[in-house]
């Protein structure tokens, strides 16, 4: 009988074969196409979703051809929203910010039947039962690609499974020569995830998350988190509790001029991200979500940082 597994030769990345955060999801190479599995499972005709997202939550809905409509978020980023709108054939989309509004999720459950929690900027949140909810492993983590999905209901088409070596160049060339070198090969590959058809996530991105220390990566955010915040919760427009097993994706410090800080810290190497710069097309001149836009300065507080980083942060801020 012919052996067909590959024995010696060339070796390939060394990887341990550890465990998955989220290893009872569905493993997907994406998570608009997450959102599009929810979507199609579940045969919505009309979503509601906030201004303040990402426009790849678009993408499914043009593609599956079922309409959608905004709504604001309030001062605390929370939904202003009527919950009786939403029909039997209709879902509520929820952005857990930050990953600092998950303790809000049971009560909108309550309000709203159909919900689909994004927590894409949420990736330790566990779901909730009975709510189909998707992350993002790539805001946290060093990968290319992925998402995991809960679903109540799957969907029947065979799925192929992703191959994501050729996704790998900007991960592998920060490592040797820094970001600036590799961040145009960074926004090639987020455009490579565009329009890609649902797939299951990659054996290697997979396998680069189940080498995670996910216990040394909660305490280290949650550590950064709390020490910018003895320094910036007094004068930060945005409050926030943070719980016991919360666990944040940045330190998001909203202030009036927040915009200059954020251009003054890019000049000092400290890559500050916007979120989302298609919201400006989306709303009107006066909105929050606006403002959020130009004035929120979301300071990084990874696994990859410690106290001293911080104060690198501290020092810049305090100095402008």
């Amino acid at each position: 009988m012919a052996n067909s597994k590959e024995i010696g030769g060339f070796f390939e990345l060394e990887l341990n074969n550890g465990f998955e955060y989220h290893g009872a999801a569905i493993a997907l190479n994406t998570g608009r196409n997450a959102f599009e599995y929810i979507l199609e499972a579940n045969n919505y005709t009309h979503i509601y979703l906030p201004y303040f997202t990402c426009d790849a939550m678009i993408e499914p809905l043009k593609k599956l051809k079922i309409s959608y409509e905004f709504y604001s978020i309030n001062n605390n980023l929370l939904p202003d929203f009527n919950f009786k709108k939403v029909q039997n054939n209709q879902a509520f989309i929820y952005n857990n910010y930050f990953g600092l509004l998950g303790n809000n999720i049971g009560a909108i459950r309550s309000k709203c039947k159909n919900i689909i929690v994004d927590n894409s900027q949420a990736f330790f949140d566990r779901t909730l039962l009975d709510i189909d909810t998707f992350y993002s492993p790539r805001k946290f983590f060093g990968v290319s690609d992925g998402a995991y999905l809960y679903s109540k209901r799957k969907i029947s088409q065979f799925l192929k499974t992703d191959i994501s070596y050729n996704n790998m160049k900007h991960l592998l060339g920060r490592v040797d020569m820094g970001a600036q070198k590799f961040y145009k090969d960074y926004q090639r590959n987020e455009e490579k995830l565009k329009d890609q058809p649902i797939k299951r996530m990659s054996s290697l991105t997979q396998n680069i998350l189940k080498n995670i220390a996910y216990e040394n990566v909660k305490k280290k955010r949650r550590r950064n988190y709390k020490f910018l915040g003895k320094y910036f919760n007094d004068i930060n427009l945005l409050q926030f509790n943070l719980d016991n097993d919360t666990v944040p994706l940045v330190y998001p410090l909203l202030l009036k001029d927040g915009g200059s800080l954020k251009k003054a810290l890019i000049q000092n190497n400290i890559y500050i991200p916007t979120y989302w710069p298609n919201v400006l097309e989306w709303t009107h001149e006066n909105s929050f979500e606006k403002f959020l836009v130009e004035n929120l300065v979301c300071l990084p507080i990874d696994q990859r940082y410690d106290e001293a980083d911080m104060k690198i942060i501290i020092d810049l801020i305090n100095n402008e």
